[in-house]
C-alpha cells in the first residue's frame, strides 16, 4: 500500500511539474492594437506590427510561446499588476511615473512626439495651438504633456480611447489637432492624411513624459525583465531586430 501511495504521489508530482513547465512556456502579452505601425489588427483579423513581431522574436529566443490580448491602453498597467498578463508591449514609454508601478525591459525603440493638424487651419507652430483643441489618447503621456505644458496657455485637451478615433475626429473637424508619437502620426499622415494634414512644429523629446524610449512592462522584480533584456541584446547582435525594424520603418529596403 505504501508503495502504491508513493507511486501515486510521484505521479501527481510529475503531473504538477509538467503542468507548471507547460504554463511557463507561454508568455501572455497585453497590447492596445490601434497603434500602427507598432500594433494593429491586420486583414486576417490577427494582431500585427513592429511590437508583435518583436515579441514573437523574443519568445522564439526564449523558447517560449507568445499569446496576445488586445486591451484598452489605460487598463494595461493595472491589468499587469493584477496578474492578468505577464507583460505589456504596446508602444509604452519608460517614464518615471510608470517605473513607480512596474519594471521595464531595456529600451527597444527611441521615440518622440509631434502635433498634426489640417494645413488649411494655418497651424504652423505649437504656439499657434493656443485656444485650439488637441486630441490625445486617454491615459497616455501625450495627454499628460498637453495638460501640464499647454493647458494653461489655452489649449483644450480632448481625450480619446484610441489615437485612431482622435485622428478621425480631426478629419471631421471636431478637434483641431492630434498629439501622438512621431512614428504613429507619420504613419497616419502617409496612409490617410491625403496631403491635407501636416506636422505642426518640431518633434518633441522630453524624458519626463516620453522617457528614454519604449520598453516592455513587467511586474516589479519579475525575472522576465532579465530574460527580455538578454533576448533583446541577442536579437540586436544577430540582426533580427534590424530586420524587424526595416520591415516597418524602412519598407523600401529589400
Amino acid at each position: 500500500m505504501k508503495k502504491i501511495f508513493a507511486s501515486i504521489l510521484a505521479a501527481s508530482a510529475l503531473t504538477v511539474a509538467t503542468f507548471q513547465a507547460q504554463a511557463a512556456e507561454t508568455i501572455r502579452f497585453a497590447t492596445e492594437a490601434t497603434y500602427p505601425p507598432f500594433e494593429f489588427v491586420g486583414k486576417d483579423n490577427q494582431l500585427e506590427g513592429f511590437d508583435i513581431d518583436l515579441a514573437n522574436a523574443i519568445c522564439s529566443e526564449l523558447k517560449a510561446e507568445c499569446s496576445f490580448s488586445n486591451q484598452p491602453f489605460d487598463s494595461l498597467i493595472p491589468s499587469l499588476k493584477f496578474r492578468r498578463f505577464d507583460a505589456v508591449i504596446s508602444g509604452m514609454d519608460i517614464t518615471p511615473d510608470r517605473l513607480k508601478q512596474v519594471d521595464f525591459s531595456s529600451p527597444y525603440y527611441e521615440n518622440s512626439a509631434i502635433f498634426v493638424a489640417d494645413k488649411n487651419k494655418e497651424l504652423t507652430s505649437i504656439e499657434s495651438l493656443k485656444g485650439k483643441s488637441v486630441g490625445v489618447q486617454n491615459g497616455s503621456t501625450h495627454q499628460q504633456y498637453v495638460i501640464d505644458k499647454l493647458e494653461s496657455q489655452g489649449v483644450k485637451v480632448r481625450p480619446y480611447d484610441t489615437f485612431q478615433n482622435a485622428f478621425l475626429d480631426m478629419t471631421s473637424g471636431r478637434v483641431d489637432a492630434v498629439f501622438a508619437d512621431t512614428a504613429v502620426a507619420k504613419e497616419w499622415l502617409t496612409e490617410r492624411g491625403k496631403g491635407q494634414y501636416a506636422q505642426v512644429g518640431p518633434e518633441i523629446k522630453d524624458a519626463d513624459y516620453f522617457g528614454i524610449g519604449y520598453g516592455i512592462a513587467v511586474r516589479k522584480q519579475d525575472e522576465l525583465k532579465k530574460k527580455f533584456d538578454a533576448a533583446l541584446s541577442k536579437l540586436k547582435e544577430n540582426g533580427t531586430y534590424q530586420k524587424i525594424y526595416d520591415k516597418y520603418f524602412n519598407p523600401d529596403i529589400s
